[in-house]
């Protein structure tokens, strides 16, 4: 089937379509040598396409982010919250460390074309919240393994936080055992510290 001849893509699936074109773009390019040129060619579409949607490449490069970030996995339901804190850990370990590393890699040069940081335009992705996170908690909740209300939510937040940490730190998956101790000696303790239980 020729270019010619591929049935028209509208709406979302166009849309899809020019955002994964421009992440793997970005990816592959980084934001400096990003063209709407190649993405309208991996997208097999033309430029006007892209330039009546995001005017801007800072646009489209946030649009493209928003979009790689924007699909939550589902939250691991192991059964018990310390299972469920694992499980999710390295769920990100295998999905979500790719994309920030390539990310990193990146999007220097849009920070300063831009001044959004990374962490801005993921917190754009998510509205600020880790639903994965959310989820284990009202689970944990309702199994009476933890109070949330209880626990500040500097400390729900420490199992991610030390996870971005120990990966920002090496740039490679966190290890088996990084996960289980950040979890069992750390985040486990301070829950239990404020409630009397986990």
């Amino acid at each position: 089937m020729t270019l010619a001849t591929e049935r028209r893509r509208r709406g979302p699936e166009l849309e899809n379509a020019l955002l994964d074109a421009a992440w793997t773009e970005l990816a592959e390019r980084g934001y400096d040598d990003l063209t709407y040129d190649a993405v309208a060619r991996r997208a097999r579409t033309g430029r006007a396409v892209l330039y009546r949607r995001w005017p801007a490449k800072a646009e489209l490069v946030r649009a493209a982010v928003l979009h790689a970030f924007g699909d939550s996995p589902e939250a691991p339901d192991t059964g018990s919250l310390r299972g469920d804190l694992i499980a999710a850990l390295r769920q990100a370990n295998s999905t979500r460390a790719v994309m920030a590393v390539q990310l990193l890699t990146r999007v220097g040069d849009y920070y300063r074309a831009t001044g959004v940081s990374l962490g801005d335009l993921v917190d754009q992705a998510t509205g600020g919240r880790n639903p994965v996170l959310q989820t284990i908690y009202e689970r944990a909740a309702a199994r009476g393994e933890l109070d949330p209300g209880a626990v500040p939510a500097r400390v729900l937040q420490v199992p991610v936080d030390l996870f971005r940490l120990e990966f920002l730190l090496t740039y490679e998956p966190v290890p088996d055992e990084t996960i289980r101790q950040i979890v069992d000696d750390v985040f486990l303790p301070l829950v239990a510290a404020r409630t009397g239980r986990a």
